[in-house]
């Protein structure tokens, strides 16, 4: 009894150890792919977007949710919308980004309270959070890496002036030296925790 018992716990880490390793190389992966493919991936966040709001009023329609929640959620999906008119460019600063971080916290909270006091299904409980709240932030933060592999262009990044001693791309590789994206967070993990392959040299 109590060998068995040690042994689920032995199966329990290595279980969470190889769903760790699978959430990151999903990651890797779709960091991979809005870097190859920055317009589609802009286009699938705004109808992710849209369907969001459809799912927003689908719910003021059959559900009884709070006018606050629903309100709430439109209002994050505008926020998500001024963000996608810059993509795949982001401003950490900027009132769309800023406001749609504080209306993710004031959505969980107003969702909190509300689940917390009615009882629903835990599936339609976590359908709510994964379509309604998770799911477009996510599709930002997987895409924040696209900026750092996008051409250069003087229309595209503010405060970059030609000079007659530098041309557009030496000003952009000199402003960016560091990248602090999903895909180069994930390359450096990479490097640091998996072993270098060595090439036979002839």
């Amino acid at each position: 009894m109590l060998f068995l018992y040690i042994l689920s716990w032995v199966a329990l880490i290595i279980q969470l150890c190889i769903v760790t390793l699978s959430i990151a190389a999903g990651l890797f992966y779709l960091a991979e792919l809005v870097e190859e493919y920055t317009v589609m991936t802009g286009k699938i966040i705004k109808y992710l977007i849209y369907c969001t709001i459809c799912v927003y009023i689908g719910m003021l329609i059959f559900e009884d949710f709070t006018l606050t929640m629903i309100l709430g959620g439109l209002a994050s999906c505008a926020a998500h919308l001024f963000i996608l008119q810059h993509f795949p460019y982001f401003y950490l600063s900027s009132p769309p980004f800023v406001s749609a971080v504080v209306l993710l916290l004031f959505n969980h909270y107003v969702a909190f309270s509300y689940f917390s006091t009615n009882w629903y299904p835990f599936a339609e409980v976590l359908a709510y959070f994964t379509l309604c709240l998770w799911l477009v932030p996510f599709a930002f933060f997987v895409s924040l890496s696209a900026n750092e592999y996008v051409l250069p262009t003087t229309s595209g990044i503010p405060g970059m002036t030609e000079t007659d001693d530098s041309d557009v791309v030496s000003n952009y590789f000199r402003k960016n030296k560091k990248k602090f994206g999903l895909l180069s967070f994930l390359k450096s993990a990479q490097e640091s925790v998996l072993p270098q392959r060595m090439r036979k040299q002839f």
